[in-house]
């Protein structure tokens, strides 16, 4: 209640920035503050307080103060010390106290009542008072210069143990060329404390941090907690941020300790795809002689698409996984397939794997292999590819021969992708096959 405003910046590496306004009323001179409500999970030494107009606040001196109060913690301030033990009498009905000296709490409590060592004694402990170095919460304790009056100061800190991760929901349409996209923002806050009406911002990217004390680079953290963005409208807008990309949410929002909250984060309907059917090869194909190395393959199913405005996309893209969905004849939508994807910028192509094809399916043998020399041969290859479905398929045959290599002869057109790598795309027949042979010369060394 006395913060004045909260903001958090949320990155998804499972830490966050907090900024928070508060009003101080402190006299002038040398002033102990304690300063609540702070996340159990803070990094006290990324701690920055600045006042907000006024004179100066110097900070001489600050402590983290997080022994917090817990029965265990409690019978430990006790021992050697002596506390109530209240039995209920059953005649009565009434407790009655039986003075106990705390001996050890290892492994429970050891007391001595009346001259006896006693341990598992029923009933329950009442203590006189709380122990000066017990704490409800955590709390950063700081000594300060203070100039004295009312002034506003701005305290930032990270804190670990709050993160975010993004999830998208595609459908496809009938005819598999066209998809709607929905992002979701799911946030996980175990920090130790609640932000309420707070401004929220996530970052996208991987942000570089220091494995050994996680001390982080204060100039780019403070940048980042100053940074204004346009809050417009009620979802997330998205700009550039340093190397990274930052999403702010137009409209304040709650997240309370131990909570995890949804918000959407992009909607996009009526893009464009492209489904894709790949039968892989490998590289130690051509090294080697073989006989048939595969029989009835699958074929891997992949969908495509660009990242682009002209696409109806074009928005920076943060790392999460896809889950694609498409309708039945019955109009009952159904779960087709999952991937993941990393943060992918704008205008650029993503691939994401449904699964392997049901109903097409393909055969792979090796015709001739001869030697040439020590690490030279050539090999004659004849895939076979089968369409069970009553439409038209285009198969990629996607060849990795590796090394120095060289097309003989082929059936069909292919294409080099890179240095190593060709690409044969036959159309298989509706019910049809296809045969495809191709002989290739190949160097390893």
């Amino acid at each position: 209640e006395a913060r004045d405003a909260v903001s958090i910046t949320v990155y998804n590496q499972n830490f966050g920035l907090v900024r928070e306004i508060r009003t101080l009323d402190l006299r002038r001179g040398f002033v102990n503050l304690e300063y609540g409500d702070v996340a159990s999970g803070i990094q006290p030494e990324t701690v920055h307080i600045r006042p907000l107009g006024g004179d100066p606040l110097q900070v001489l001196e600050q402590n983290y103060q997080y022994d917090l109060l817990n029965p265990q913690k409690l019978l430990e301030k006790y021992v050697g010390r002596t506390v109530n033990v209240y039995r209920t009498n059953p005649l009565t009905g009434e407790d009655e106290a039986v003075e106990a000296e705390v001996l050890s709490v290892n492994g429970g409590p050891i007391l001595r009542i009346d001259g006896e060592i006693t341990f598992n004694y029923p009933g329950r402990f009442g203590f006189p008072e709380l122990p000066d170095n017990l704490i409800a919460e955590p709390t950063l304790l700081w000594r300060l210069n203070a100039p004295g009056g009312r002034q506003q100061v701005e305290v930032s800190y990270l804190t670990n143990s709050v993160n975010w991760k993004s999830d998208y929901v595609m459908v496809l349409n009938e005819d598999d060329d066209e998809a709607s996209l929905t992002g979701w923002v799911t946030l996980t806050n175990q920090s130790g404390t609640a932000y309420e009406n707070a401004r929220l911002q996530l970052v996208a990217g991987d942000v570089q941090r220091v494995n050994q004390g996680m001390r982080p680079e204060a100039r780019r953290d403070r940048m980042m907690a100053d940074a204004v963005m346009a809050m417009e409208s009620s979802g997330f807008t998205e700009d550039a941020f340093f190397e990274y990309h930052l999403y702010t949410l137009g409209r304040p929002a709650d997240l309370m300790n131990n909570e995890q909250k949804q918000v959407t984060l992009l909607e996009s309907d009526g893009f464009g795809v492209q489904k894709t059917l790949i039968f892989p090869g490998a590289s130690y194909y051509y090294r080697g002689q073989y006989g048939q190395v595969a029989t009835n393959q699958k074929v891997g199913v992949f969908l495509d698409f660009e990242n682009s405005e002209e696409n109806g996309l074009g928005m920076p893209l943060p790392k999460g996984t896809v889950r694609v969905y498409k309708r039945d004849d019955t109009g009952a939508q159904q779960f087709i397939g999952e991937d993941l994807i990393d943060h992918t910028p704008r205008d650029e192509e993503l691939r994401i794997k449904m699964g392997e094809a049901f109903d097409v399916v393909g055969d792979r043998r090796q015709m001739d292999y001869t030697v040439i020399s020590s690490c030279v041969s050539e090999s004659t290859w004849r895939v076979d590819l089968r369409n069970h479905k009553d439409e038209d398929v285009e198969v990629q045959l996607v060849e990795p021969v590796g090394g120095d290599w060289e097309m003989i002869s082929t059936t069909h057109r292919f294409e080099q992708t890179d240095a190593w790598t060709f690409v044969i795309t036959p159309t298989v027949e509706a019910r049809g096959e296809t045969r495809v042979e191709y002989r290739v010369r190949a160097r390893w060394c």
